[in-house]
């Protein structure tokens, strides 16, 4: 063991005096190259005399990197975090400056600008050598993680922490923003992601399983069930609610905090990680109590609650913040250049790509990626139980560039390059884990609304509405997480889509959440019914049931209670519809009934519009600019997909166990809903809860009670369950029964935003 820890630190003194030598060299040779950057005095020196000067000024700017930059990051906490990620280049520099003035007789000099490009340079070079260092050597790499993960679980209870690899593994859930099942499966064959290639081939490694989302096709609905159970009155991505007045938007920190708080009222469950978890880069916390660019607790304040936690582990980090920083800057460029090469070749259909987007598809591909991904390996050495990260990268450039794009093909490289590095790092940490692979929704492709027929669904019911139309389409501007989560980080509001107070009471508001509109009628109370719309706007229905861009019309009737329209006069009351005939027969299996629950929402909209599908190229026209959307229903966004362990239970014998255990336990009469769809597949994000928290209770044992003075994550709660209500008192419980195992299995395994606007 003594010879160990003697070459451990021979190693380590290797690496020292090599990352050392590689900067000083760099000095020399920028020295050389920049006009005003010096290393000698005004009469010269010698070459010994030189090099000297450069090893000094390496040595004292690697110390200044080591035992300053922490705590000016520290300090700089309180600025925005895009802000910060700009400013890496500037307090990089600053340290080059005062490591200069620390030469003797003054030696060194450089203008200020040219210190930003010289201390740039230097920790690229540092941070290479090191690197190059730690490829080689897996101890290094993993002390490196490992000093990472002290910093982030520093005051964290001792019987808190993962037993060794003897003991229950770990559970690591990877959201995949976006990615559906086809486009994973195509990427994975066409060599594009071979880690996950790897998975499916390999007989021992995982299983993949396609699932069905809501009718809602988006993160706020999926991902706020997948982690709290729920998403029970989540109609859309945005939606006008008429007590308040108000427009709920999941990517609005306000809004997913009452989402959130809904969600875990309804099922009286803190969430899927209230059992020492961490949520990382999420809409929502799941109960966690390990928090990081979690957009529901921006809206909270005090330590470790803001979105921004956790940004400190990893750009204490001076090598990691100018990797960052340059890779930021080389994403800008890369965006700027395809959208370049698609306006000269005319690709079509395209959107506009200009703007602050080439930032924003930085942040989302580089900033929150790299963060996200330091926050996993930091939870893995710390030995979480369970730990949930989403990935947005792909979701962002898809909507732009399109879900088949080559754009979004290399994300789709880059991220599988992040997951070989959290399965890397897995195989080396005290625990054991188990890596999930999921996504909340699919992309369709398909040209803009507004693109195919000039003009965007708030002109047509402003035009149905015989209300005054712009003679120029206005654009309808696309939302996204990523878009949101920058303008949270430079602490601007997030849009809702429709200014509320400016809002004509007479006129109907607009919302649209990828190819799924809202209209709403403010100064109608209730769910306005479809006699009150005829009386008052005679040609809107038909307008827009008819128009050939639109799917369906969901809306209540006073005679027959909610009704579906269609083109050419279809009328199908919701209690009939069918998915084999009538206006969703397009749409495939499971539409009807994902229309029939999102019709028993209490703020479901006055009228719910779904575009047109084309079942022969997979397209839709999204109500936004967006040539990759999801939202609604139709085609590739509502087939996400589950990639999880061989030795975890089949998530189709949990749902058939479960589906029997409630036939069991139904009243006479009494339906009971499927979990499962027809062809195979999961049905529903609340079934996905279900399959995910059985493992996590197969990994680790059933759960412990839950206190009733509030659930972790989701901030202070008085009076958690409603008084009376089965659970109410001082120990409300979560309780889960023991795992009893289920019948082997007898079927083969399967092969491998929106915005609105007020009208």
């Amino acid at each position: 063991m003594a010879d160990g820890k003697w070459r451990r630190a021979g190693a380590t003194l290797i690496r020292v005096i090599a990352v050392w030598a590689a900067s000083a060299l760099t000095l020399l040779a920028l020295a050389g190259i920049l006009p005003d950057f010096r290393l000698q005095s005004d009469d010269g020196d010698t070459i010994t005399r030189t090099a000297f000067t450069a090893a000094w000024g390496a040595g004292a700017f690697g110390l200044l990197s080591a035992l300053v930059w922490p705590v000016l990051v520290r300090a700089l906490l309180i600025v925005p975090a895009l802000v910060l990620g700009a400013l890496v280049f500037f307090l990089n520099g600053s340290l080059l400056l005062i490591a200069l003035r620390l030469i003797p007789d003054g030696r060194g000099d450089a203008a200020p600008e040219t210190a930003v490009v010289v201390a740039a340079v230097m920790s690229a070079v540092a941070s290479a050598t090191s690197t190059a260092f730690a490829v080689r050597d897996d101890d290094a790499y993993r002390r490196r993680l490992s000093r990472l993960a002290y910093r982030r679980r520093r005051g964290r209870p001792a019987d808190q922490g993962g037993p060794g690899r003897e003991g229950p593994p770990g559970t690591v859930f990877i959201q995949l923003d976006g990615v559906g099942h086809d486009a994973l499966v195509a990427a994975a064959a066409a060599g594009l992601m071979p880690t996950v290639a790897g998975w499916l081939a390999d007989s021992s490694g995982h299983r993949l399983t396609p699932w069905r989302t809501d009718w809602s096709s988006q993160t706020g609905a999926s991902q706020l069930a997948i982690l709290h159970g729920s998403n029970h009155d989540v109609p859309a991505f945005r939606w006008y609610e008429k007590e308040t007045r108000t427009v709920m938007v999941s990517s609005r920190p306000a809004s997913a905090l009452e989402m959130q708080r809904r969600a875990i009222e309804r099922t009286r469950d803190g969430g899927l990680l209230t059992i020492d978890g961490a949520s990382r880069g999420n809409l929502f916390s799941g109960g966690a109590g390990q928090l990081a660019l979690v957009l529901s607790m921006a809206a909270r304040r005090g330590k470790g609650s803001r979105s921004r936690a956790g940004y400190f582990a990893y750009f204490s980090d001076p090598a990691n913040a100018t990797r960052t920083a340059l890779s930021f800057v080389a994403e800008v460029v890369r965006e700027i250049g395809q959208s370049t090469r698609a306006r000269a070749r005319k690709v079509t259909p395209r959107v506009k790509r200009g703007g602050l987007y080439p930032f924003i598809r930085a942040f989302a591909t580089v900033v929150e990626r790299d963060v996200v991904v330091a926050a996993v390996l930091g939870d893995l050495f710390a030995g979480r139980t369970a730990v949930y990260a989403d990935l947005v990268a792909y979701d962002e450039v898809a909507h732009h560039s399109g879900p088949h794009s080559r754009d979004a093909e290399k994300v789709l490289e880059r991220l599988d390059r992040s997951l070989a590095l959290i399965a890397k790092i897995a195989d080396r940490t005290p625990r054991a884990y188990r890596i999930v692979l999921l996504s909340d929704h699919g992309q369709s492709p398909g040209e803009t609304f507004a693109g195919k027929y000039g003009l965007t669904l708030k002109d047509l019911v402003r035009a149905g509405s015989g209300l005054p139309v712009p003679r120029r389409a206005q654009r309808t501007r696309s939302a996204s997480e990523a878009r949101d989560a920058v303008r949270i980080a430079l602490h601007r509001p997030v849009e809702g889509g429709v200014d509320e107070q400016a809002a004509k009471l007479s006129d109907p508001i607009v919302l649209a959440s990828g190819n799924l509109g809202l209209i709403s009628f403010p100064d109608i109370g209730g769910r306005a019914s479809r006699e009150q719309i005829d009386r008052r706007h005679p040609a809107l229905l038909s307008t827009l049931a008819n128009h050939p861009g639109i799917g369906f019309l969901l809306v209540r009737s006073e005679e027959h209670g909610s009704v579906v329209l269609g083109p050419g006069g279809a009328e199908v009351p919701i209690a009939e519809l069918s998915d084999e005939e009538g206006p969703l027969a397009v749409f495939g299996a499971g539409a009807a009934d994902a229309v029939r629950r999102t019709d028993t929402f209490p703020h479901v909209a006055d009228i719910m519009v779904n575009s047109m599908y084309d079942p022969g190229t997979g397209t839709v026209h999204a109500f936004e600019e967006q040539i990759g959307s999801h939202g609604g229903l139709g085609g590739e966004q509502s087939r996400p997909f589950l990639l999880w362990p061989r030795g975890l239970t089949d998530p189709l014998d949990i749902m058939a166990a479960e589906s029997a255990e409630s036939a069991e336990s139904a009243e006479p009469g009494e339906s009971v809903s499927a979990s499962v769809a027809p062809g195979g597949g999961l049905v529903g994000a609340e079934a996905v809860h279900r399959v995910l928290t059985r493992w996590l209770q197969e990994s680790s044992g059933p759960q412990v009670p839950l206190r009733a003075e509030g659930f972790a994550g989701a901030g202070p709660v008085d009076e958690p369950f409603p008084p009376g209500a089965p659970g109410a008192g001082p120990t409300a419980a979560r309780t889960a029964r023991a795992i009893e195992p289920l019948p082997p299995p007898n079927r083969q395994d399967p092969a491998p935003d929106a915005t609105g606007t007020t009208a």
